[in-house]
């Protein structure tokens, strides 16, 4: 489905030039007249993008970006300014408040429809990233393994979980279950560093589960360094004395109390070496498969599927 964009502006000829080029440009157009009526059609329902016009009566509109940015349905809606060519200030002050971009006034109607796919391309991006990570997510791991299947690539695709995790959360607090969270990231992405070419993207589906795609020749050397990374460091965020006996208590609804040894990293692997994959479904099928027979396996460890 195509974006939503709400174009205000107080001169019906700008909104009506507006509405009519973006709409030929495949965008789905409303319009507001004003501060007031904007703010009220934002919160009723959020649009992909705002055209802010900053000279209106009543509610001018750097008021109107203020207002969204403090709600939060509205707080993360790009916004684009439009100002008058004489008042920088204005525009320093909308990026100030946190305006997305500006353009003046007169526009190219060419630039505007740049500026507009930029910044829903780049909003786009950033809510697929993963706020705990910085990690890309779901979205972007389906495009590459897209592209890459597509290209003819050999690829390998790894699944990697955490094992025991939510005993540690339990145990330790969320706020130190995230940062083993953050660690494993680090993890993965020095290891894609430390083996291959630079071409491994890393991704974090949530939770405690992330993906790699890579070239299948470096799997094996990625993998491996993944285990002695992980191994060498989860330690460091355990109490010494638990981290002495290498292993947790954990109290469960009963009131029985359970040990849980250290976390681990358990990996499964889909590769092209052995069999064409022919969909970024079966990739991650299979990966996700290997990775329950790796979760079977005490310790960091990673399996292959090496069915042909």
């Amino acid at each position: 489905m195509s974006e939503r964009i709400l174009v205000v502006d107080d001169d019906p000829d700008i909104l009506q030039f507006v509405q009519m080029n973006l709409e030929l440009d495949g965008f789905r157009v409303e319009t507001a007249d004003g501060g007031r009526s904007a703010l009220e059609q934002a919160a009723a329902s959020p649009p992909d993008l705002m055209l802010l016009d900053i000279m209106m009566p009543e509610i001018d509109g750097l008021t109107v970006l203020k207002r969204m940015r403090s709600d939060p349905p509205t707080a993360s809606v790009p916004v684009i300014i439009l100002t008058a060519r004489s008042l920088a200030e204005d525009r320093v002050r909308g990026l100030d408040l946190g305006a997305d971009d500006y353009i003046t006034k007169p526009f190219d109607l060419e630039e505007l429809v740049a500026r507009v796919r930029t910044v829903l391309r780049r909003s786009r991006q950033m809510r697929d990233l993963s706020p705990l990570t910085g990690l890309p997510g779901n979205f972007r791991i389906t495009a590459e393994l897209e592209d890459r299947i597509e290209a003819g690539e050999q690829i390998a695709v790894v699944h990697s979980d955490l094992d025991n995790f939510k005993a540690f959360n339990d145990h330790y607090g969320f706020m130190r279950g995230d940062t083993v969270i953050k660690f494993t990231a680090r993890v993965l992405l020095e290891a894609a560093e430390e083996t291959t070419h630079g071409d491994v993207f890393v991704g974090h589906v949530g939770g405690d589960d992330f993906v790699s795609v890579l070239h299948a020749d470096d799997m094996k050397a990625y993998c491996e360094q993944i285990v002695a990374l992980f191994d060498d460091g989860i330690l460091d965020y355990y109490d010494t004395a638990d981290a002495l006996q290498g292993y947790i208590e954990v109290t469960d609804r009963k009131g029985e109390r359970h040990a849980y040894p250290v976390c681990s990293l358990s990996m499964g692997v889909a590769t092209s070496e052995h069999k064409t994959l022919t969909s970024e479904w079966e990739a991650s099928s299979v990966a996700s498969e290997m990775k329950e027979v790796a979760k079977r396996i005490p310790g960091t460890n990673y399996q292959v599927d090496r069915r042909t």
